[in-house]
């Protein structure tokens, strides 16, 4: 299994992705190679005081002398730095030198890379990124949570597709549940566009449609998929990751308001963190673009050693479990007026 990382990508790169690389090789031993993609002299300079042996053969460097920072634009990013971390990783995932594509950096410029060089898969007009919140029932994933701004009903229809070969056969779920998120629960809620991706997900096979969900399904209701555009996705993800850093701030204060709270505090210490770890992004490492032609994972901009070394962990799993095939097999099984409103399959 070999994996391209993007050592320059993220908010405090390329140390955090070092670490995580270094976390990676110690954990996970069906990581078979790792390539470091960055700026050679710095990776070098930076690799031994991070406790990275580069005289270890599972580790090399590729040197890219570019960088595509947080902000700039994605697409025209990656045509303007064609040497830049995340280009080149990319090339490597295609031209067959490495199994899979993990970036903390601009997701923006990773999708734009991912969409560019390594294509679509077969029946897929538009790639999503899947990213998972855990729930009273376990993960729950928004499917689009940023690629895709402005879907189309027949781009939410691929997404339960795809969304559910990888709950299945990757995360183990025997019949994913998949959900459209609206403003209320009815079949008749919703814009034109989720009432049109509704109606089209009901006449889908394949796929366990249980209706629209609203924002407290997502952690109270037993969901595996809720599908949604790139634009809603990314919204509700940011807005549910600043709810959990605002509570935990907010308790913190509150516990530090009286010795007998702070007593009480150090009683639950273990809930705390086993809550801490049950709700921190990262535990869950990354997210899947799902529809490409090779795996890429996305990190979080402002992940952590552990972030990246378990988005390397999801890199392994999923090349693992042949999402790619899963994903051509199920939308190539959809009998024709099914797939009437989807791209060719041709």
């Amino acid at each position: 299994m070999k994996v391209a990382l993007d050592a320059m990508g993220g908010d405090n790169a390329p140390q955090i992705n070092i670490v995580g690389a270094v976390e990676a090789l110690r954990n996970l031993p069906k990581l078979g190679h790792l390539f470091l993609v960055g700026d050679e002299a710095v990776l070098r300079r930076e690799a031994p005081a991070l406790g990275l042996n580069l005289k270890d053969p599972r580790v090399s460097i590729v040197h890219a002398p570019e960088v595509i920072g947080m902000a700039e634009p994605g697409a025209k990013s990656v045509r303007r730095k064609k040497l830049s971390s995340i280009s080149v990783a990319m090339d490597l995932v295609k031209d067959g030198k490495a199994d899979a594509f993990v970036s903390a950096g601009n997701t923006g410029a990773a999708v734009a890379a991912a969409t560019l060089k390594l294509r679509c898969l077969k029946g897929v007009d538009r790639a999503g990124i899947a990213s998972p919140l855990p729930n009273e029932h376990g993960i729950c994933n928004i499917l689009d949570a940023g690629a895709n701004p402005e879907s189309k009903p027949e781009h939410l229809v691929a997404y339960a597709i795809m969304g559910s070969a990888y709950a299945k056969y990757v995360l183990g779920v025997k019949e994913p549940r998949v959900g459209l998120m609206s403003n209320g629960e009815e079949d008749e809620k919703g814009t034109a566009f989720t009432k049109e991706t509704f109606k089209r997900l009901k006449a889908t096979p394949g796929i366990h449609f249980i209706g629209n969900v609203e924002g407290h399904d997502l952690f109270e209701t037993k969901l595996d998929i809720v599908l949604c555009d790139g634009f809603v996705g990314n919204i509700v993800l940011k807005s549910v990751e600043a709810t959990a850093k605002a509570v935990s701030k907010w308790l913190k204060t509150e516990i530090k308001e009286t010795p007998l709270r702070m007593a009480g505090a150090l009683l639950a210490q273990g809930a705390f963190k086993a809550l801490k770890a049950k709700s921190s992004y990262e535990t869950y490492g990354g997210s899947p673009l799902l529809g490409v032609n090779g795996v890429v994972i996305i990190a979080h901009g402002s992940s952590t050693g552990l972030a990246v070394r378990n988005a390397i962990r999801v890199a392994v799993e999923t090349v693992e479990h042949k999402i790619n095939p899963r994903i051509e097999e199920a939308m190539a099984q959809l009998p024709q007026e099914a797939v009437a409103h989807l791209p060719s399959l041709e």
